[in-house]
């Protein structure tokens, strides 16, 4: 097995194409397993009696853990070998599943997602940090298209293939089907993957990665049970101020670190935090849409599982089809344009999902997911592609780790946000006069519960009523992140570096100038060979 370091010229490797196919291989497991829970969500909050909280848990649980270990997962890359750490992710990720499957209740399910976020934290930032230490600028946006191909192509079939199982098995087969993912996944990196490492990396932080958990999990803490207990609830106010506590404890031990975790250093470029910031955005949306859809699709359009995964394609094709042609629009218009454009058609989509009505039939959301779809894609891959892009070599995973830590974080407030508000908004609307007041809390806890209990009650009403409440609140959710795409767009439009695949180096290397000594930064940007790569500024390396 040959062995890339940082002496060596990786981008010559004539193997690298079979590579990137050991990191698609990895980036589908976690692409299947992102929608797969989506749509499993209404059957399990049905067969468990989960409230909507529960299921915002079930899915925050992985998203947290996630983002909170992505940085660490990073550096443990650097220092032991990438693909030996890729696999450790995929292998830990098998078992979480195995776990899931065989569990009962809803504690064991979000404890299930939380060892699957472990596996997941060291499978995401790892494949993402390879592609710049195998390919030179000029391949690395086909690259990442390609990667996000794969994580597109996960997407649908998540659904599809749940959607199928839960309709002839028990909800836990939707954790089983990512055992024989996570295998293949395996023995493609085993077998076609070259190692990386980087031992000058910074040591893994234990406390600042304590700090990261507890923070986020706070924060999300707060904002899941603010809908229900009050915003202004004293339990409410002392998690936000937790939260703000540890994060702020986080940043400042991080900037007097002399070997940070947490590289602030990145963030002066340009380059890279303007796409971080468009790339996370993104994620928010994504993550509280894919959400949002599936009780709307099953409990209200009345459609199973599978027909519901199927209903969801439209969005995955357009992610699909905005991932391979996203390359040659970056080289004719830009990064900028390409991203600023995209995220314009992205809120464009939302604010014509908002317009949703219970009556609206499936044609009318089919148009705006697909809508949504080309927005995502031609989004995320120039984004991703031009904050990869500004990284040094001998920082490929703790920037890499950095870059999707945000992300993660992104599509976790996504969920907590977005799911909070479609809960309040949901219970303010819902009519549950004439139910005893045991089946009216139930009712209350998701449109999903509200069928059962108007099932048994023979209440119409109250299903009219609950179908009329969500819809209402996903209106809400899709307005919001209508709102929020185009004044990142806007943002993006006035500030983003605007560069093409084969200027993209020289382009981040002008705007690291700002905040870095240019002849270091030039250095940075533009050396093919790690070793070429020198310390920042501020002398952490």
């Amino acid at each position: 097995m040959v062995t890339v370091t940082k002496q060596s010229d990786p981008v010559l490797d004539p193997r690298r194409w079979w590579a990137l196919g050991a990191l698609v291989a990895s980036m589908l497991v976690l692409g299947f397993d992102m929608t797969i829970l989506n749509v499993a969500l209404p059957t399990m909050a049905g067969q468990l009696g989960a409230s909507t909280g529960e299921q915002q848990w079930m899915a925050d649980s992985y998203a947290v853990v996630f983002a909170a270990l992505m940085l660490p997962a990073g550096l443990l890359g650097d220092r032991f070998g990438r693909r030996r750490m890729l696999m450790v992710g995929l292998g830990v990720f098998l078992a979480g599943s195995l776990l899931g499957s065989l569990v009962g209740d809803v504690a064991w399910v979000i404890v299930a997602r939380a060892v699957m976020g472990v596996g997941a934290a060291l499978v995401m930032p790892l494949a993402l940090s390879v592609l710049p230490s195998l390919f030179p600028p000029t391949e690395r946006t086909k690259a990442v298209g390609i990667i996000s191909a794969a994580s597109a192509l996960g997407m649908p079939l998540g659904p599809i293939i749940g959607g199928w199982l839960l309709d002839h098995f028990w909800w836990g087969s939707v954790f089983l089907i990512n055992i024989p993912m996570a295998a293949i996944g395996l023995v493609a990196c085993l077998f076609l993957l070259p190692e990386t490492r980087d031992p000058a990396s910074p040591k893994v932080d234990a406390v600042s990665t304590a700090l990261t958990a507890t923070g986020l999990g706070a924060l999300i803490y707060a904002i899941i049970e603010a809908p229900t207990r009050g915003w202004g609830d004293p339990l409410v106010l002392a998690l936000f101020a937790g939260a703000v506590a540890l994060l702020a404890a986080l940043v400042l031990r991080e900037r007097r670190s002399v070997r940070p975790m947490l590289d602030m250093s990145l963030l002066s470029h340009r380059g890279f935090l303007l796409n971080t910031v468009a790339a996370t955005l993104v994620m928010f949306v994504l993550s509280g849409l894919m959400f949002v859809l599936p009780p709307y699709l099953q409990a209200i359009l009345g459609n199973d599982a599978f027909g519901t995964g199927v209903r969801m394609l439209p969005m995955m094709g357009g992610l699909m089809v905005a991932a391979k042609t996203a390359q040659p629009a970056v080289a004719r218009f830009g990064s900028r344009g390409v991203v600023s454009a995209a995220l314009v058609v992205l809120a464009f989509a939302a604010f014509l999902g908002s317009r949703t009505t219970v009556d609206s039939g499936y044609g009318f959301t089919a148009l705006w997911l697909s809508i949504a779809g080309v927005g995502f894609g031609f989004a995320v891959v120039p984004a991703m592609d031009g904050a990869l892009g500004t990284l040094p070599a001998d920082r490929a995973g703790s920037g890499s780790g950095l870059l999707m830590t945000l992300r993660q974080v992104g599509g976790a407030i996504g969920i907590a946000l977005l799911g909070s508000l479609l809960a309040g908004a949901y219970r303010d609307r819902l009519d549950v006069a004439g139910l005893p007041e045991g089946a009216a809390d139930t009712a209350r806890e998701s449109v999903v519960a509200a069928h059962l209990v108007a099932e048994r009650a023979d209440a119409t009403d109250v299903v009219t009523s609950a179908n009329t409440a969500y819809v209402h609140g996903m209106g809400l959710v899709l307005l919001l992140c209508g709102i929020a795409s185009l004044v990142a767009a806007l943002l993006a439009g006035a500030f983003l570096p605007n560069s093409d695949a084969t200027d993209s180096d020289s382009e981040d290397s002008e705007d690291a100038e700002d905040a870095k000594d240019s002849d270091a930064t030039d250095q940075r940007t533009s050396a093919p060979d790690p070793e070429m790569a020198p310390a920042p500024a501020d002398g952490r390396q």
